[in-house]
C-alpha cells in the first residue's frame, strides 16, 4: 500500500509548462554563435534551495526553456559571451509562454557577408565592425563544414585573416580555396567568425547554405 501511493503521488507531480523563448541581440538584430557555447543563467527566488537554471543558446542567437510560472531573473555569465560584461541581471514575469531579448554590446562583428564560388574558389566578402575596442582584435575566420553546425570547433576547413590585415569597418574581400573534402558536394556550409583578443568564444555570421 505505501508503494501504490507513492507512485500515485509520483505520477500527479505537476510538470512546468510554460516556455521562455529568447534571443541574444545587438541593435535588435540576432548574434550568431558557437552551439552550446554561451550559457545563460535563470535564477528564482522563493524556494529552500536557491539554484540556477542554466540556459544553453543556439547558433542562431536563440535560447528556449520550459519552466513553471514564477518570477525569474536572467543573468549573462561574466566572461563567456564574446561581448562586453553585463552584471545586471533581467527581471522575467512567466505566465504562460513567453519571448524576450537580451541585448548585449559586443566587442567587434561581422557584417554583410556574401559569397560566390569559382571553381574550388571562393570568394568571401564582408565588413568587420569595432564595436568596444578596448580590447584589441585577434583575427576573423572564415569556416566550411558539412552541416550547419560550422564552427571554430567544428568544420571542415577554415581560413584565418590577421588583424593586421583588416580595417574596421572597410569591406573586404578573400579568396578561399574550397578544401578537398568539400569540393565534389553540391553545396556547403559557410559563416565569419571574430575573435576578440583574451576572449574564448567568436562571434559569427549567421550560417548560409552555399551552392557549389
Amino acid at each position: 500500500m505505501g508503494l501504490a501511493a507513492a507512485s500515485c503521488e509520483y505520477d500527479n507531480f505537476e510538470e512546468p509548462k510554460s516556455t521562455l523563448s529568447g534571443r541574444i541581440v545587438y541593435q535588435g538584430e540576432p548574434l550568431g554563435l558557437r552551439s552550446q557555447g554561451v550559457q545563460l543563467e535563470l535564477w528564482q527566488h522563493g524556494y529552500d534551495l536557491f539554484q540556477k537554471i542554466p540556459v544553453h543558446v543556439a547558433q542562431d542567437g536563440t535560447f528556449s526553456a520550459v519552466l513553471f510560472d514564477g518570477d525569474y531573473k536572467l543573468t549573462l555569465l561574466r566572461g563567456n559571451g564574446p561581448w562586453m560584461d553585463n552584471t545586471d541581471s533581467l527581471d522575467v514575469q512567466l505566465r504562460g509562454s513567453q519571448m524576450i531579448d537580451v541585448e548585449v554590446e559586443p566587442y567587434y562583428t561581422s557584417t554583410d557577408p556574401s559569397y560566390t564560388v569559382n571553381g574550388n574558389t571562393m570568394t568571401v566578402d564582408f565588413t568587420v565592425n569595432g564595436i568596444h575596442t578596448d580590447r584589441d582584435l585577434e583575427f576573423a575566420g572564415i569556416y566550411m563544414g558539412r552541416t550547419s553546425l560550422t564552427d571554430a570547433l567544428r568544420n571542415e576547413g577554415a581560413v584565418m585573416v590577421a588583424a593586421d590585415d583588416i580595417a574596421l569597418g572597410t569591406p573586404m574581400s578573400v579568396d578561399v580555396e574550397i578544401p578537398s573534402g568539400l569540393a565534389g558536394r553540391s553545396d556547403i556550409f559557410v559563416r565569419v567568425g571574430v575573435k576578440t583578443m583574451g576572449v574564448q568564444e567568436l562571434l559569427y555570421s549567421q550560417v548560409e547554405n552555399v551552392a557549389l
